[in-house]
């Protein structure tokens, strides 16, 4: 079963910039388009980002365009989410995972879900 760790969360003010990183165990990551996820407190989950397994299609929503960036390094099983211009609203448990649709940015997940880390943007 392959494990997800994610990191780089933390707080920072309205208008600054965090890099989120998610590693994967396991050989099987390259084959799977991957996602990042966020919930909110007393929310539910909903896709940010997603990315084909070979990193050529990028889709985002819509509260995010312009502002965060996905990106993926199969040699190091690992996907990324440059958030600039953070917003409180962006105040979230963030997590990543596999996904089978990435255009439709769905929360149908192949894996189990890691820990997540969390961001907080103070106003």
């Amino acid at each position: 079963q392959v494990q997800l760790v994610e990191s780089g969360g933390g707080l920072v003010q309205a208008g600054g910039s965090l890099r989120l990183s998610c590693v994967a165990s396991g050989r099987t990551f390259s084959n799977y388009a991957m996602g990042w996820f966020l919930q909110a407190p007393g929310k539910e989950r909903e896709s940010v980002a997603a990315i084909t397994w070979n990193g050529a299609s990028t889709y985002y929503a819509d509260s995010v365009k312009g502002r965060f960036t996905i990106s993926r390094d199969n040699a190091k099983n690992m996907v990324y989410l440059q958030m600039n211009s953070l917003k409180p609203e962006d105040t979230a448990v963030y997590y990543c995972n596999a996904v089978r649709r990435p255009e439709a940015r769905s929360l149908a997940t192949v894996w189990s879900w890691g820990q997540g880390t969390q961001v907080t943007v103070s106003s």
